[in-house]
């Protein structure tokens, strides 16, 4: 019988109790987020010789099991966790976190208990992925779109920086009309990709699947977005770590972007230091032809970028805040613009100060100046 996603809630969020006092609640993640990546992945793979992923001897969850009570628990988490990296070419992705930091943890007997505590709470019968899932639902991917949210909160930080509101999500997949793809070659892109919520949650409306690329700035939530990536089962997925701006990773054979059949962003509002790492007067990728985005406000430049990298034929839906609609001077020059060019299919306003857009030929943005999705829109 498929489990209750509240008592399912309630076992992660004790992890995060067991964390507290060492710690700030924003690095809960970096240790809960890998241990539930583990036990997912041994849960579904152990034992299965052509998984997508390999659970080798000594990089699974019954290792962790095996040393409850061990004086060195937190060293040797770090070789399990490390081992199954290594196999996996996960390497800087999975092994973030430092489970034998004495600072986070406690000392000795300190360290022992929180962590023992810590992986008997992951072995909970509720937390059993083999099978354990509700028809046409994804327990898992609501559980850690569930924890990133509760971090966020507890640490007063923004939860856009991890994730797009799954609601939202759901609208922009529908605007772009991504259930019309007609085979897994067609592609899907979001250059301020975050923890790749928005990417996934637009892949699922496609009934033929799509194949999924994304860019993100930070290093800690692009790793974040790869792990989510295996999670929702799509390992195959291209998650790249780097400015989307500066140095855009998906390109063709001459160096030109890559053009994409659907386009999902949700930008980081307003940033001030856009142009940093690359001159736009000149750019290699001839994305400011209808202007060039004040110095001191990149959104046009996420929405220029997301433009310059959809098919004649593509759809895209950005968020942006309401701002980009009014304000003057190289702006109002931009917005004038593309709108001649028939680029915005449409806008939508979300609730509170927010907004949608929509491009080539049937695109759509949308805005929403409380949030703070991921790097990039109107």
């Amino acid at each position: 019988m498929a489990i209750k996603k509240s008592e399912l809630y309630s076992s992660l969020w004790k992890g995060c109790d067991e964390l507290r006092g060492g710690m700030d609640a924003s690095q809960y993640k970096d240790y809960v987020l890998v241990l539930l990546f583990v036990k997912y992945v041994s849960d579904k793979y152990a034992g299965q010789p052509d998984a997508l992923i390999e659970v080798p001897e000594g990089g699974s969850f019954n290792d962790m099991l095996a040393l409850k009570g061990d004086k060195e628990i937190g060293d040797k988490i770090n070789k399990i966790v490390a081992r199954l990296a290594e196999v996996n070419d996960l390497k800087g992705v999975i092994d973030v976190a430092d489970f034998n930091d004495v600072d986070k943890l406690g000392k000795g007997k300190e360290m022992q208990d929180r962590l023992s505590n810590l992986v008997s709470i992951f072995d909970s019968p509720g937390l059993n992925f083999s099978n354990n899932r509700a028809e046409g639902d994804d327990i898992l991917g609501d559980a850690y779109e569930y924890l990133m949210r509760h971090f966020a909160t507890e640490s007063g930080k923004s939860k856009g920086q991890f994730y797009t509101p799954a609601e939202v999500s759901r609208i922009m997949a529908k605007v772009i009309g991504i259930n019309a793809a007609k085979c897994q070659s067609q592609t899907i892109y979001d250059p301020t990709c975050g923890s790749g919520s928005l990417l996934l949650k637009a892949a699922d409306e496609s009934k033929t699947g799509v194949t999924i690329y994304g860019q993100e700035m930070d290093n800690a939530t692009a790793a974040l977005a790869k792990m989510n990536m295996i999670l929702h089962d799509n390992p195959t997925a291209e998650i790249w770590q780097d400015n989307t701006l500066s140095s855009p990773h998906f390109k063709d054979k001459n160096g030109t972007l890559k053009l994409h059949d659907f386009v999902v962003a949700n930008p980081p509002f307003s940033t001030k230091a856009w142009s940093n790492g690359f001159d736009p007067t000149n750019d290699l990728y001839e994305r400011f032809a209808d202007g060039i985005p004040p110095a001191k406000n990149g959104d046009y430049a996420f929405l220029l970028h997301i433009i310059r990298s959809l098919k004649s034929t593509g759809k895209g839906a950005v968020i942006l805040p309401h701002g980009v609609l009014f304000r003057g001077n190289a702006e109002g020059g931009i917005r004038k613009n593309i709108i001649r060019k028939g680029y915005i299919k449409g806008i939508i306003g979300l609730p509170t100060c927010s907004m949608a857009l929509a491009f080539p030929p049937a695109s759509s943005f949308s805005t929403k100046k409380t949030q703070r999705v991921a790097p990039g829109y109107l």
